[in-house]
């Protein structure tokens, strides 16, 4: 029973770890094809901005959540993540070229927060999907 016990520990202390650090690496994509910079806009206090990153973020969570459900390998994890992590970054890109008569960059960069709520939508939606393909 202690060694079940502590493989599971191990097993949730793994995957966090991959999770973590698929977060990062998304919020370093992420945050270099924005035209302003996440980390300042979030720092002095846009929510849009914050809204719209924790979204992107809590997609690529979900996408290893699926992964992790499907399997417990955890290469497979981080390449899911990885994936998660591109498509994510397309759909922004094209749904920022699609938008007609604004760019949603720039509404999430003057704090519309209205927009970025439009997005979170759309972000943790795709991330829904491209979860159960996994499955």
């Amino acid at each position: 029973m202690f060694q079940e016990v502590a493989n599971g520990t191990l097993n949730i202390l793994i995957g966090v770890g991959i999770t973590i650090l698929m977060m990062v690496v998304g919020f370093l994509v992420f945050s270099t094809i924005t035209k302003y910079n996440d980390l300042q806009e979030i720092k002095n206090g846009n929510k849009a901005a914050g809204i719209y990153m924790g979204s992107k973020l809590m997609g690529v969570g979900i996408i290893i959540a699926f992964a992790s459900y499907s399997s417990h390998d955890w290469i497979l994890m981080i390449i899911w993540g990885l994936v998660g992590v591109i498509i994510l970054s397309l759909v922004y890109l094209i749904f920022d070229k699609l938008t007609i008569g604004f760019k949603v960059c720039d509404e999430v960069q003057k704090g519309n927060e209205a927009v970025a709520k439009m997005l979170s939508g759309v972000i943790i939606g795709v991330s829904v999907v491209l979860g159960t393909f996994l499955l």
